[in-house]
């Protein structure tokens, strides 16, 4: 069983630092990891479609209506984290397929002409026990890299992280993005799953 503890724990031992029990210890290793961990984790959320964090739900329209330009607004689920994919149909393809989706997202909103909402949606989910394998390493990369200046004074320490972060992130986003089949044949799903 993953927890956030032992994430944290794998970054600090990319810096040579000691463990923590819990993030809300009086050390100055877990108060860097309780401030960064949900922004970080965040950040590296949104880097990619994961498969393990991919939600659907149907929305009912909001009652007010945008003030131009789109005829509906739907409020975005709370765990939200970046919009994939809207629809007007449950099998996700749209009412109007000569001009394709056309929508926004503002704020919490997304505005559209669309008469229905079924949205495909990177959550927010907070139990590591979650996340593919590849991802927790990619998470515990960027913590140390983020961490590893106020932890260790090491430019080049921190330089060397960073390097690190991007080989993780660029594996686990090739291996999450080959697990499946696309629906739509799209070589753009591989190629920027490299970089």
């Amino acid at each position: 069983m993953t927890s956030v503890v032992e994430i944290c724990n794998s970054a600090l031992n990319m810096l040579g630092a000691s463990n923590i029990t819990a993030i809300t210890e009086d050390s100055k290793n877990a108060r860097l990891c309780n401030q960064r961990y949900e922004p970080i984790r965040d950040a590296v959320f949104r880097t990619h479609s994961w498969n393990c964090l991919i939600s659907r739900s149907q929305l009912a329209a909001d009652t007010e209506v945008p003030a131009f330009e789109y005829a509906k607004q739907y409020t975005l689920p709370v765990d939200c984290l970046r919009v994939l994919k809207i629809g007007s149909h449950a099998d996700g393809s749209s009412s109007d397929l000569d001009n394709g989706q056309t929508f926004k997202v503002e704020g919490r909103k997304i505005i559209t002409d669309e008469p229905e909402m079924f949205l495909t949606y990177i959550a927010i989910k907070s139990d590591p026990n979650t996340y593919d394998t590849l991802l927790i390493e990619t998470i515990a990369a960027r913590l140390a890299a983020e961490i590893s200046y106020a932890i260790t004074q090491s430019v080049s320490l921190s330089s060397t992280l960073e390097d690190l972060y991007q080989i993780k992130l660029k594996e686990a986003r090739f291996t999450d993005a080959t697990e499946g089949t696309p629906s739509v044949i799209d070589s753009s799903t591989f190629i920027n799953s490299r970089y």
